[in-house]
């Protein structure tokens, strides 16, 4: 063993996750090797190599990344830091999403708590304004995060949803889909958010499993069919009794049809067959309410009922007598069931659980109302597109092969919902977002990227919805509609990894704009992430308090620690689970890589060495080899948790706790031979071995490389060092 003074006074002293990994940051930022341009430029990467591309999904401007997050910064990391190292053209454009409705929601509830007023009192360009700023500070704290968990990303080339060139792009969309009769304004049932006051998306429903009462009754004494609700106050807006044709029980009033008053409203109920209906569910028969029900809509439709509204925006009942007009739904629905009961005709009231639609932004009881909204036909053949609809355009790729989804069985989930998928309601009467460039004048509509000229035009005052605009996000944030050198090298992109929530609102929508605009695909592969939940298992949330936060692990234990921790033993697809002692864990590793090296220099004078191998050493290092050939096709098959947690077990149970106690006898008393060969052996393998868990922790790597003897031809920065080839 040599003295401690050849030894790197750094490796002397525990390792430091909190002073290396900022340092480092730095340091990659200033070599300005994310930018692919530029390892080309420095002769990293062969001009002609093939692109490798991934686009960052964007974190929402509303506040801080969460688990979620760092698993997805983490495993995108991966594939970029192998793929830059081997030589790939590498992109991984970084951006932000507006998240239109829940930006537009934290700035309006601190306005209404820190001055009392609404968006209303300020007016449309100075809330604009306010909500501008929130969402660039807002930004500015999600890219150091981002940073801090060691994104290797092309910040030259980052992306905002709401700048000049996304917003160009999605104009663009909107009048190539008007054009082309895709998009329409219509009165359809849609998600109607009372407190809010806006349509939301499927997506932005939370649903709340709470205690509710299940009426039977009968509309009136001399009405043959029992119907069961927890919503009698909607049934003042019923059309119809639907029953399953083949119910013994009522084929013979199919076609038949009541005049009869409900609670003071009169009704016009007809009895239709449905095979939608559940024989055997309640009474089996449906009251069909086609102003306050998509279910209901749909069979309105087939059967040509009328559809009468009976619920305003503000959830009050807009028919009836003193008894519930301009009351409350809930008030209102008190109000019937006390009718009921004096009028004999309720026949049963029981206790069950249901789950309550909720807006996720306010809190508010979704009330399904008819809305004149700007919609999506995604049943409408495409001339360009050889007659396909858009909901064949988004079948096509998984079906083909074109796009693979892992897990792979995550398919038939998203075939099923594009099977029930419904037109997509894109409008939102929020201020926020990329307003829809429709102007009207009187009888006309203009649809433009600007305004029309000329007086008396007037722009629509609804947004788009967010998931608009970032449907577009692969080839907008390449300066589509521009035919850019970018959107020519990088697109279709290789990889989308995100969480398994958002297949179909953001996944499957993309899948969409890109096949009907490019007649292309946006990616190759998706891969699917779960929710990571604390170490019992829960779903973290405030009100347990067992939220893990990033940032606070990487200044206690250091963000390669909380990488691997997020990583091992996370099979995609699959819920993980996280706590601090498994991150512990990992620091230790840190901390083990950290005493591996400082042995292995101290062992071999801090000089590179090139000896030849012993017969013994070869084995070791052929041994190794097989490894290292396993783990870089776990990476290519995207088994990334198989592939670090094969790199942990070599380097702590095979390098350190047999070769180093091994060597520690040949260092001792073994040939001179013996002891070249091993030193050059070490050499070898903590070289590859810093190498190979570059992706997976890319600061302790980068920092031990720094300290480490190298040859002549080596790299001085290991994030662009060449990926052995076994």
């Amino acid at each position: 063993m040599q003295p401690k003074e050849n030894i790197p006074e750094k490796l002397l002293k525990p390792y430091d996750p909190t002073e290396t990994e900022p340092r480092l940051y730095t340091l990659w930022e200033k070599s300005c090797l994310f930018n692919p341009d530029i390892c080309i430029e420095k002769g990293f990467t062969l001009p002609n190599a093939k692109p490798f591309t991934i686009m960052m999904p964007p974190p929402n401007v509303t506040g801080v990344l969460h688990m979620g997050h760092a698993t997805m910064i983490t495993l995108e990391d991966i594939m970029i830091r192998y793929h830059r190292m081997k030589g790939d053209r590498t992109l991984w454009l970084p951006g932000t999403d507006h998240a239109a409705i829940a930006t537009q929601s934290k700035v309006e509830k601190e306005l209404t708590k820190t001055e009392g007023k609404s968006r209303h009192d300020l007016g449309r360009e100075a809330f604009l304004e306010k909500v501008r700023n929130f969402a660039q500070e807002s930004h500015d704290t999600i890219v150091r995060q981002v940073k801090t968990m060691g994104a290797s990303c092309d910040w030259s080339r980052e992306a905002f949803t709401l700048d000049e060139t996304r917003t160009g792009a999605v104009l663009t969309m909107f009048k190539k889909m008007y054009e082309d009769g895709l998009i329409y304004r219509g009165t359809r049932v849609v998600n109607w958010d009372p407190k809010g006051q806006t349509t939301i998306a499927d997506d932005e429903i939370v649903y709340e499993e709470r205690m509710a009462k299940l009426y039977t009754f009968k509309y009136a004494h001399d009405f043959p069919i029992s119907i069961s609700t927890t919503r009698p106050e909607t049934k003042v807006g019923d059309t119809a009794v639907a029953v399953h044709p083949d119910d013994p029980r009522y084929k013979e009033y199919i076609g038949k049809t009541y005049d009869i008053e409900f609670c003071g409203v009169p009704l016009h109920i007809t009895i239709v067959a449905d095979e939608s209906v559940e024989q055997e569910f309640g009474t089996g028969a449906l009251g069909v309410t086609p102003a306050h029900s998509m279910i209901d809509e749909q069979i309105a439709k087939k059967h040509n009922l009328p559809t009468i509204p009976v619920i305003n925006e503000y959830a009050k009942m807009t028919v009836g007598d003193e008894r519930i007009l301009n009351k409350k739904t809930t008030v209102a629905r008190e109000a019937i069931v006390a009718w009921l009961r004096e009028e004999g005709l309720l026949e049963k009231e029981e206790e069950v659980k249901q789950n309550v639609a909720t807006a996720e932004r306010t809190g508010g009881i979704i009330e399904p109302l008819p809305k004149l909204q700007w919609f999506i036909n995604v049943t409408k053949p495409i001339p360009a597109r050889g007659n396909k609809t858009l909901k064949e355009i988004m079948r096509g790729p998984i079906e083909n092969g074109a796009i693979k989804i892992i897990p792979d069985y995550f398919n038939k989930t998203y075939f099923h919902w594009i099977d029930n998928l419904r037109d997509w309601c894109i409008s939102r009467q929020i201020w926020y977002g990329h307003r829809i460039p429709v102007w009207y004048k009187d009888q006309e509509i203009y649809v433009g990227i600007t305004a029309p000229e000329g007086e008396g035009w007037v722009q629509d005052e609804d947004t788009l919805d967010t998931w608009f605009s970032s449907s577009l996000w692969t080839f907008s944030t390449l300066g589509w509609p521009e035919k850019t050198e970018d959107f020519a090298i990088y697109h279709p992109t290789d990889v989308l990894e995100t969480g398994y929530e958002i297949l179909f609102f953001w996944v499957a929508r993309m899948i969409l704009m890109t096949g009907y605009a490019l007649d292309t695909i946006p990616f190759h592969t998706v891969y699917l992430h779960g929710t990571v939940r604390d170490g019992q298992g829960r779903k973290m949330s405030k009100s347990l308090g067992n939220g893990i936060d990033p940032l606070d692990v990487a200044r206690e234990y250091g963000a390669d620690a909380g990488r691997m921790a997020l990583v091992v033993g996370t099979a995609p697809g699959t819920d993980s689970k996280i706590s601090y002692d498994k991150i512990k864990a990992y620091k230790h590793f840190a901390n083990k890589l950290w005493n591996i090296t400082r042995f292995i220099l101290g062992s071999t004078n801090n000089e590179h060495i090139e000896a030849p191998l012993l017969p013994s050493d070869i084995e070791q290092l052929t041994k190794y080899n097989e490894i290292a050939k396993d783990i870089t096709k776990d990476i290519e098959d995207y088994r990334f948790y198989m592939a670090s947690e094969k790199l942990y077990h070599y380097v702590w149970h095979e390098l350190a706790d047999i070769l180093l106690e091994e060597s520690k006898e040949i260092f001792l008393s073994g040939t001179p031979e013996a002891q070249n060969s091993r030193k050059t052996l070490l050499q070898t393998l903590l070289k590859q071995s810093l190498v190979m868990l570059h992706p997976f922790m890319p600061f302790v790597t980068e920092e031990i490389w720094s300290l480490i003897p190298h040859a002549e031809k080596e790299t001085t920065l290991l994030m662009v060092t060449p990926w052995p080839v076994h």
